[in-house]
């Protein structure tokens, strides 16, 4: 009886102090499988599931414990269901932390919302808007991708470089877009550019002619789309082909996606644009593992998602506790110098450096360096649709 006593009473201590013993600790993957950006949350997914599935066969995390992924659905858009979803998660599934969301207006929704108020770390990989930046987030909120402020400046350069010196602009009505047209058309006019009009567009309207024919009065060598790949960017530039308004389209992150090859087809090919990515070595190990795996790892953010996932993880086993108020502190410490470099296909070394007491600094799939208030610094790819295909022209 008394040794029954004082393991009971162990258990309790170790459980108290966030310790697992053979427990199984739940992380939300919460990303928008149904709305614009639904034909590329697969691969996101994939993504982070692909660094649990790698840290459960290094035999888990905190003496044993497995990883199980909850998916769940941000629908990208909407941020009542967002909300309610994300709420399910943390209530009822009882997740330690979220990888996600992925848009950014449903993230922020989320982040004060859900998030603050229940204490749950969130690491999203793709939820780039600005205002992100300077949200109230009690040390809880991270990503894996840039800020729109990044991605303003690189945008620029691409564009000036291939001697185009006047744009339009159309974006999304939202967070995102908003975010990402003021950011670029900012640094577009600061280097010389003009910039002849910035329309926005709303998402699920049948007919953008009325949208397409402003754009198109108001000029510009080539049309900035700063929308989603399954909505109304596609809607857009759908309508700009048929008219002829356009022959040239600048795609930003969002507008990044095999499903807009096959929506438009060969009058696509001659377009470029920019989504986060980097040439890294743990770049390269990272598109290795999913090919394994038998998904692309070029999609646009599965690489990031597999960062936030494998960053989540690293950061509890260094604070020895899956609760977000005792690892949120470790996630900057986990992501940046000093330490052992670990890459895509390392984190069981990295969890046995972290068990032993170590050090680590994680580079991971997409040279992970959180700045600031724990989002990265930010590498792009450049591309260019040659042949129906979206092919790398350089990494910036």
């Amino acid at each position: 009886m008394k040794k029954r006593f004082l393991a009971s009473a162990l258990a309790t201590l170790l459980m108290a102090a966030g310790v697992h013993a053979q427990q199984e600790v739940k992380l939300g993957v919460f990303f928008g499988f149904t709305g614009p950006l639904e034909s590329i949350t697969p691969n996101m997914a994939r993504g982070a599931e692909l660094a649990i599935r790698e840290v459960n066969n290094a035999r888990g995390i905190l003496n044993g414990s497995r990883v199980t992924a909850v998916r769940a659905d941000s629908t990208c858009v909407d941020a009542a269901a967002a909300t309610a979803a994300a709420t399910r998660l943390v209530t009822v599934e009882r997740v330690s932390a979220i990888v996600g969301g992925d848009c950014s207006g449903v993230t922020g929704a989320v982040l004060q919302n859900v998030a603050r108020p229940n204490g749950i770390v969130m690491i999203s990989p793709s939820a780039t808007s600005p205002a992100l930046t300077t949200a109230q987030d009690d040390g809880l909120f991270f990503r894996t991708a840039p800020s729109d402020a990044r991605q303003g400046e690189i945008m620029t350069d691409v564009i000036r470089a291939r001697g185009i010196n006047s744009v339009a602009i159309t974006f999304t009505n939202n967070d995102y877009g908003k975010g990402l047209a003021n950011s670029f058309a900012n640094a577009f006019r600061a280097a010389g550019g003009r910039v002849t009009i910035m329309a926005a567009h709303e998402d699920n309207k049948a007919d953008y002619s009325a949208e397409v024919g402003a754009l198109a009065a108001a000029g510009g060598s080539a049309l900035v789309v700063a929308g989603y790949v399954d909505k109304g960017g596609r809607g857009i530039i759908r309508s700009a082909v048929d008219s002829g308004a356009f022959k040239t389209f600048v795609l930003p992150d969002g507008m990044v996606g095999e499903s807009l090859i096959g929506a438009i087809g060969a009058p696509l090919n001659g377009s470029f644009g920019q989504i986060p990515g980097t040439d890294s070595p743990g770049g390269v190990r990272f598109n290795e593992l999913a090919k394994a795996a038998g998904f692309d790892g070029t999609s646009s953010y599965a690489a990031q998602a597999y960062d936030a996932a494998a960053l989540i993880m690293l950061s509890m086993e260094a604070a020895k506790s899956s609760r977000s108020a005792d690892f949120k502190g470790k996630v900057m410490e986990v992501a940046n110098a000093p330490g052992e470099k670990i890459f895509p296909g390392e984190l069981a070394k990295g969890l046995e450096i972290l068990r032993r007491g170590g050090q680590i600094d994680y580079v991971g799939a997409t040279a992970v360096e959180l700045v600031g208030p724990g989002e990265s610094g930010g590498s792009y790819r450049e591309i260019e649709i040659k042949d129906g295909k979206i092919t790398t022209v350089r990494f910036r």
